[in-house]
């Protein structure tokens, strides 16, 4: 990819002719609002048992989504891929005193400085999964547990900084970056956009996340009433019997 399309300084003469193109392909999007429904539905179930199998499931989906978002850093379209955005320190401190002198380089896909939380967040996601199959069952003691939430603590932080970041760039760079995330479009060159937005692979990606939810369902046990409520149940039909 020639790098010089891959961002401009604001305000560049050729900014002029930017049209709406496509960025991030379908499968790029349904991945991160699943995500981010996963982790904060796993997140609010984490402290009860009565939401544990809605916890558990949540988690190995948020696992299967990352060894997708994984496979497709590898061979997705342009924007998806891992060597489109993933940088070194230099590039990233480059563009964040860009930021800080008035002058930021716009990318058209991840800048450098969302490419380090996302990598990041991709990694705690990886380690959340393991941790959390772990204590699940029983492969470790209290402290593995322990491991998890603060795991998972670390993750809900990134996630906070994700959201600052993506306020702090749609600002600097006038751009609503939520609204690109729902509808893949960007300001941009027409040369620079994706060509095709592989609806196919994000239809099968939501088939496969219901059908295990489906499945998880249909395998939950059956739910067992607690002492207090089987004591409550049966002191009911005693007085019924009366």
């Amino acid at each position: 990819m020639n790098t010089s399309s891959a961002y401009r300084n604001k305000g560049d003469a050729d900014g002029d002719a930017d049209r709406r193109i496509l960025v991030w392909d379908a499968p790029v999007r349904l991945f991160h609002w699943l995500f981010a429904a996963c982790f904060a539905g796993a997140w609010l179930t984490a402290e009860s048992e009565h939401w544990r199998l809605v916890h558990v499931t949540l988690g190995y989906t948020a696992g299967g989504l990352v060894i997708f978002r994984l496979a497709w850093g590898l061979v997705g379209t342009k924007y998806a891929r891992f060597s489109s955005f993933v940088r070194g320190p230099a590039r990233v401190w480059r563009y964040l005193l860009g930021i800080l002198r008035g002058h930021p380089q716009r990318h058209v896909g991840h800048n450098p400085a969302g490419a380090i939380v996302i990598v990041a967040m991709l990694a705690l996601a990886c380690a959340l999964t393991i941790t959390g199959w772990a204590t699940y069952n029983d492969a470790g003691g209290a402290w593995l547990g322990e491991l998890h939430e603060g795991v998972a603590n670390l993750m809900l932080a990134l996630v906070g900084v994700h959201i600052a970041g993506v306020v702090v760039s749609s600002w600097v760079h006038r751009e609503n970056l939520i609204g690109a995330m729902v509808n893949g479009h960007k300001a941009g060159q027409p040369d620079e956009g994706v060509r095709r937005a592989w609806r196919s692979v994000a239809a099968l990606m939501l088939v496969i996340v219901l059908g295990f939810w489906w499945w998880q369902w249909q395998g939950a046990p059956a739910p067992t009433l607690s002492r207090s409520d089987a004591a409550a149940a049966q002191q009911t039909g005693h007085d019924g019997d009366d």
